[in-house]
């Protein structure tokens, strides 16, 4: 249903847009739990999507790293930047190329457009971004045929758009990210927010939600149908909710194993053993103080999800950096680790 919505928008969209100054929006891919098959919470699912942005006629976007090192992680700018299109101007008389026609850049400054409503200083500003596809949603959803049985509310947010559409007691909350696609990889800058708690407006930092997705379809296509790796992940995500471990520590724990333990020995029959190696993993990893991103760093992915050349020879981010910063903060994780085995224990012997 998400994806269809979807991929009605992007075909109102595609019209709005046509002939227009602002960036082209490309097809929604579906990214996280929800889309991956484990989410924590059936009864309050999220429906997240990543629409990358493709420049405008006569513009590139340029993304410059973020080197400063004050915040985690790897984030970037996106600097847009004019390029000439006089061959295409020859090819069509709609085209003008704004390098070389002055008088219509400075017109075009003069009037509301890409440049002066999506960016701050030549970057892409993801809070204006977002203001920008909140009102082209508003505007889109009057021509959908959803428009005359379902509901839409459009829920607050700086970095992306949220929203619910419903039908009586059907549901369906969507949140839609932006993003860059950094050259023809898998890995996107996007408006996802930073782990700090402030991201400037400017930033966009790297996101690997679509090749976790692409690895999850490997795994299933891999996996026997009585797989149960899915069901592991979701009990882990599950547990752990109230617990100062984020779901997406456990995400990556599981998909270190997945990438480690065949196919066949996550079945039923090995489930329990499964979430204990799970466990262990995120004890060793908390008494070293270390996890390794999954994607940034790692030479062991499918041949099919495709990482840029700096992604794939940079090293492993450690997502527990701050535990070997902060011993406080190591040892209230050391304490949570135990609340969260004996929360799982519960549930797997109790139901509770």
């Amino acid at each position: 249903m998400t994806t269809f919505l979807m991929d009605n928008f992007s075909l109102v969209f595609g019209h709005i847009l046509s002939n227009s100054s602002y960036p082209m929006l490309q097809r929604a891919i579906g990214v996280g739990s929800a889309f991956e098959g484990w989410s924590p919470r059936e009864e309050d699912v999220v429906y997240s999507v990543l629409v990358p942005l493709t420049p405008p006629p006569g513009h590139i976007f340029h993304l410059e790293m973020d080197t400063s090192g004050q915040l985690p992680g790897r984030n970037f700018y996106i600097r847009v930047e004019p390029v000439c299109t006089c061959r295409r101007e020859q090819q069509d008389e709609n085209v003008l190329c704004f390098l070389h026609h002055p008088e219509e850049e400075q017109r075009r400054n003069e009037e509301p457009n890409f440049l002066n409503i999506l960016c701050s200083d030549s970057y892409l500003d993801v809070e204006k971004t977002a203001r920008w596809f909140y009102q082209l949603v508003r505007a889109a959803w009057l021509a959908l045929p959803h428009y005359h049985t379902w509901h839409l509310v459009l829920l607050p947010s700086s970095r992306s758009c949220k929203f619910k559409v419903s039908r009586g007691r059907e549901n369906l909350m969507v949140e839609v990210l932006f993003g860059v696609q950094e050259g023809n990889s898998d890995i996107y800058v996007s408006s996802q927010p930073t782990e700090a708690l402030f991201t400037p407006s400017t930033m966009w930092p790297e996101t690997y939600a679509v090749a976790e997705m692409k690895f999850f379809r490997h795994i299933a296509r891999q996996a026997p149908r009585d797989s149960w790796h899915l069901r592991c992940l979701q009990l882990l995500a599950r547990a752990v909710v109230g617990i100062g471990f984020s779901t997406y520590t456990l995400k990556t724990i599981v998909m270190h194993l997945l990438n480690i333990i065949p196919v066949s020995g996550w079945r039923m029959t090995r489930f329990l053993q499964r979430l204990e190696d799970s466990m262990q993993y995120l004890h060793g990893s908390l008494q070293e103080k270390r996890l390794d991103h999954f994607v940034v760093g790692n030479r062991t992915l499918p041949e099919e999800i495709i990482l840029p050349p700096d992604v794939k020879t940079a090293q492993p981010l450690n997502l527990f950096h701050r535990l070997a910063q902060d011993p406080a903060a190591h040892s209230q994780a050391m304490r949570e680790y135990h609340e969260l085995a004996d929360r799982i224990e519960r549930i797997v012997f109790y139901g509770h």
